[in-house]
């Protein structure tokens, strides 16, 4: 009999002794950011960037320079002494877009390499004419050539300015860690036109004078132009073509203008 109550009290302390031990384990939950309870995952993104959490943005507002041309010149409807009359100096026909408002807007629900990209901007066209020859407008509203002569030093042009909206498909690129974008856009540029006028300078009397005379010159109120841009950090490029002549139809040549140039500023 007391053999069994020794061992009854033996048995006793054992399974206190474990129960005391047990109490002294805490069980914490598994923190699913831990890897194998070593690295926080928090500790690798808190402080980095992702470059996919940016909006799309494209590329449209800055200050734009450029040279103007004619395609597809047609003066079928002049005499042989009229034709050309419309000839320019590239070196000295520009264009210069300021385009002041971006709106952009991504097409992706996961990236932002992707979208459309619209806004408001003012373009100036000039075209350098021969230095004797500007244009004048007809009873009938036809454009015809008119020479003046005044000195050696004339200069003649025919300027214009729009207000364009731009309607823009646009994909990027990431380069160097995502940090540069490499970006094409292609679409439809509408334009209203604002004013127009030809321009001669000359000298009288050894001073400079000028002679600035607006008027419509049958260029239509409104026009769309195919148009493309591209570029990569400092570099953009940008091209335009008109898909209507410079002319009404059958008020003067059929020409087709066309501009390229360079971003002297982008913001």
């Amino acid at each position: 009999m007391k053999r069994i109550f020794y061992f009854l009290l033996f048995a006793c302390t054992i399974i206190e002794g474990f129960a005391q031990q047990a109490d002294t384990i805490q069980i914490t939950p598994s923190n699913p950011t831990n890897i194998s309870g070593i690295i926080d995952i928090r500790d690798l993104v808190n402080d980095g960037f992702n470059y996919w959490d940016e909006e799309f943005s494209g590329h449209w507002s800055g200050v734009f320079i450029g040279v103007n041309g004619f395609a597809n010149p047609d003066y079928s409807s002049y005499p042989d002494s009229e034709k050309d009359f419309m000839d320019n100096d590239l070196l000295h026909s520009h264009s210069m877009q300021i385009n002041l408002l971006q709106l952009s807007k991504g097409l992706q629900a996961s990236r932002n390499t992707i979208g459309l990209v619209t806004g408001i901007g003012l373009e100036l066209r000039s075209y350098r004419l021969n230095k004797n020859t500007t244009i004048q407008q007809s009873e009938n509203g036809v454009i015809l050539p008119q020479t003046l002569y005044f000195d050696s030093n004339q200069k003649s042009k025919l300027s214009s300015v729009y207000l364009n909206v731009p309607l823009l498909f646009e994909f990027q690129i990431p380069i160097n860690h995502y940090a540069n974008r490499f970006y094409m856009s292609a679409g439809i540029i509408g334009s209203k036109r604002l004013s127009s006028h030809t321009k001669i300078k000359y000298r009288k009397g050894g001073e400079k004078q000028k002679l600035k005379i607006p008027g419509s010159y049958a260029i239509p109120d409104y026009k769309l132009a195919a148009s493309i841009r591209m570029g990569y950090r400092w570099i953009n490029l940008y091209a335009s073509y008109d898909l209507e002549p410079l002319f009404d139809k059958s008020k003067g040549p059929e020409l087709t203008p066309w501009s390229v140039g360079i971003a002297l500023v982008q913001f």
